[in-house]
């Protein structure tokens, strides 16, 4: 699908702007590939039947693309239906106030360690609940609707859990929704304005605030209420078409894209207190600057495991929790091609040529200079 307005378009035309050292190499470098993506700068295959050839560029796969997380997610949803049993779910989102936002903004190491902390409450909940050990998945996301910086985690936890002591399942849910939601934005709030009241005491968190101010405004954030929510889902199928939806998303979709210009860049956003669409309206510097901070540093996963998905879990229990449960374990599943999505999603077969005939890949173009 071709939009009117591009996000690649506008990182091409402000380049100037934001390929200087004031920006973290890791934002140079993922605008860079998206600005190359689909043409000679990446290299491409080569296919060719009789006389007629065909080159497929290749795609930039960086984390800011809308276009190249796709292909990515859908083959993340496929991997997880096979490693994942059939059992309920919740669906958990913590959040925290707005004031706390500029704090993890300005301190880029700071937001790494909350899917971490939000992984923690929930594997303590599971203890002192059940004493049963929880499969805990984590998305950590940045971005809000308008494109602000709003940390907060996405977080999907098995409905029961392993209990070690006793070698079996426990069935049902250690968390219910609506009597534990308080209990748990409590445990959440403790885990991190404690973390932040730890950093600000080691010196490792940059503010403008004294150490007093900076107290005064950490006791009164945990003082207050702290939005989370929790959801059920029936199955893994539930669970993962709601994953999927958070999964390498970019910040924000092409289609919300409404006008662009040297002096502006145009998009609808939800607004939620309104309850309506707004229209916001930012210079391509701004907009630019606030897709930056939503960049994630190198070697940053989208996507955390804990608990019993953690990777040393999985080769320790995680087998045995299908012999509890009586399922048995899926084999990891082929990566789907670029071609056969092709042909299921838009009902076009790329590698034949004008005359119906199929293409043989012969060879690989290397990456151009431009």
């Amino acid at each position: 699908m071709r939009f009117k307005y591009s996000i690649k378009q506008i990182l091409i035309s402000t380049r100037s702007y934001w390929d200087q050292p004031e920006f973290r190499g890791a934002v140079r470098r993922n605008f860079d590939q998206v600005t190359k993506c689909g043409t000679s700068a990446l290299g491409a295959e080569v296919f060719a039947s009789g006389d007629e050839k065909k080159l497929v560029f290749h795609t930039c796969k960086a984390r800011p693309c809308p276009s190249c997380g796709h292909r990515a997610t859908i083959q993340w949803q496929r991997e997880q239906w096979h490693a994942l049993p059939d059992i309920p779910y919740l669906g958990i989102v913590f959040t925290m106030p707005q004031e706390l936002w500029s704090i993890f903004r300005q301190n880029r190491h700071l937001p790494h360690d909350l899917p971490r902390l939000g992984a923690a409450v929930l594997q303590q909940w599971g203890k002192l609940r059940g004493g049963v050990e929880l499969a805990i998945m984590v998305i950590p996301h940045t971005f809000g609707a308008k494109l602000n910086f709003n940390p907060h985690l996405h977080m999907l936890v098995s409905a029961g859990g392993l209990k070690e002591s006793d070698g079996r399942w426990v069935r049902g849910s250690v968390l219910e929704p609506t009597e534990d939601k308080n209990a748990l934005m409590q445990m959440w709030r403790f885990a991190v304005v404690s973390c932040l009241r730890v950093a600000h005491q080691a010196g490792i968190v940059t503010s403008n605030l004294s150490r007093r101010q900076q107290h005064q405004s950490l006791q009164t954030q945990y003082d207050r209420w702290w939005n989370i929510h929790i959801d059920r889902f029936a199955s893994k199928e539930h669970f993962l078409r709601y994953a999927g939806r958070y999964v390498r998303r970019p910040p924000i979709a092409q289609h919300r894209l409404l006008r662009i210009s040297k002096r502006a860049v145009e998009f609808w956003a939800k607004d939620k207190k309104q309850k309506r669409n707004v229209i916001i309206s930012l210079t391509p510097e701004e907009f630019v600057a606030s897709l930056a901070d939503h960049v994630p540093d190198h070697y940053r996963h989208a996507v955390r495991y804990f608990g019993l998905l953690a990777p040393a879990s999985r080769s320790r229990a995680w087998a045995g929790v299908f012999v509890l449960l009586g399922k048995p374990v899926n084999p990891r599943p082929r990566r789907l091609s670029w071609a056969f999505l092709r042909r299921r999603d838009f009902g076009v077969d790329p590698l034949l040529d004008r005359r119906g005939l199929p293409m043989k890949w012969i060879g690989r173009l290397q990456p151009q200079a431009t």
